[in-house]
């Protein structure tokens, strides 16, 4: 049987950081929920879709095939034959990603793909409703979380270092509009998993939370 891992939480919290080196370590696979529906959003963008255009996005995102690969061990995301990569991870794909996953076409387009990975391999997922929604009897399941504050710095720093102007008191509020946004849609809201141990990384290294991380999965595994 196929041993999974969810790992949920807010935006920001150093979830796919986290999971891409734990899963490198116990040889797991590790799928970016996130990446996935930051690959729809992207081609809602190029076709000038609206956040709030629910009908349009029902029904655009039903021409975008999004599928995960890996290349030399490293996850690539394609949306519709090419390799996106390199577009996804900007703030309006982020928010446009976190607008269209409350609609439940664009879930339904992405939910299978996502199971079927898990069913057949060993896998580590994270996002916003893996361990209450996507891998509801996941082995172990994780909430990893850290202050709105340590959030923004993190994505501050991490926009900087790759030569990309920011703002980090606009990132701050765009994370806490995330946070509302992500706690209060209708389908699948962001919550912790009744059986999902609570990991707060505002005061720890990355290495620290990668740590305890592994304790907690092998914990839950050997049981």
């Amino acid at each position: 049987m196929a041993l999974n891992v969810a790992i949920d939480g807010p935006a920001g919290a150093g979830k796919s950081t986290i999971a891409k080196e734990v899963a490198k370590e116990l040889g797991y696979i590790y799928v970016d929920t996130g990446a996935m529906y930051r690959a729809i959003a992207l081609y809602l963008i190029r076709n000038g879709v609206k956040a709030e255009e629910n009908e349009l996005i029902s029904e655009k995102c039903k021409e975008a095939d999004v599928t995960i690969e890996y290349v030399d061990g490293k996850q690539v995301v394609f949306l519709n034959g090419e390799d996106v990569n390199g577009f996804i991870r900007t703030e309006e794909v982020g928010s446009m990603a976190s607008s269209s996953s409350t609609n439940q076409d664009v879930r339904k387009r992405l939910l299978g793909l996502q199971r079927e990975l898990a069913e057949k391999n060993d896998v580590i997922m994270d996002g916003r409703d893996i361990g209450t929604n996507i891998l509801p009897n996941a082995q172990a399941k994780i909430y990893l979380t850290a202050s709105i504050e340590v959030r923004a710095k993190r994505r501050y720093d991490e926009l900087v270092a790759k030569g990309i102007e920011c703002d980090y008191e606009e990132i701050k509020k765009e994370i806490a509009i995330r946070d509302e946004r992500d706690m209060n849609r209708e389908i699948a809201p962001l919550r912790q998993a009744k059986d999902a141990v609570l990991l707060d990384s505002s005061e720890l290294s990355v290495e620290e939370v990668k740590e305890r991380m592994i304790q907690i999965i092998k914990s839950k595994i050997e049981k």
